[in-house]
């Protein structure tokens, strides 16, 4: 099983350049309704146009707020430090600053994060690999 995140926004386009700039990869599709993001020729997350329904009906209200209300988009990153340094280039806002998971490192992911809200409000977790963060706190 893989998961394949879509979210609804009014703005394909500049969405999917956005979280090409801060994920690294890239357009799968393209276009001013639909864009599929993909990293290594594997589906990362899909983006759609609230007003377009694809023989499908609505993905969603685009009157409904915050967008993505108590779903995080989480992206377990390699390259975590360029991350961080692309999300600054964006100015995204910040949610939750720097900080590690857990911050003693015992149990849990040890591993660092950052969240984020993306250009239409979503909150967007940029995680380094569990482990990464090195061995627990003395």
């Amino acid at each position: 099983m893989r998961p394949q995140p879509l979210i609804a926004v009014a703005d394909v386009e500049a969405t999917s350049r956005w979280y090409q700039r801060l994920l690294g990869c890239q357009s799968g599709h393209g276009g001013p309704e639909y864009e599929r993001l993909v990293s290594d020729d594997v589906l990362i997350m899909q983006i759609h146009r609230w007003d377009v329904d694809h023989d499908h009906g609505a993905v969603g209200n685009p009157d409904d707020r915050p967008y993505g209300n108590g779903v995080l988009l989480w992206f377990e990153i390699e390259d975590f430090d360029d991350a961080m340094a692309r999300a600054t280039e964006l100015q995204a806002e910040i949610v939750l600053a720097h900080h590690r998971n857990p911050p003693d490192g015992r149990g849990g992911p040890n591993h660092r994060e950052i969240w984020i809200k993306d250009p239409n409000g979503y909150v967007v977790v940029l995680a380094s690999p569990d482990g990464e963060a090195g061995p627990p706190a003395e």
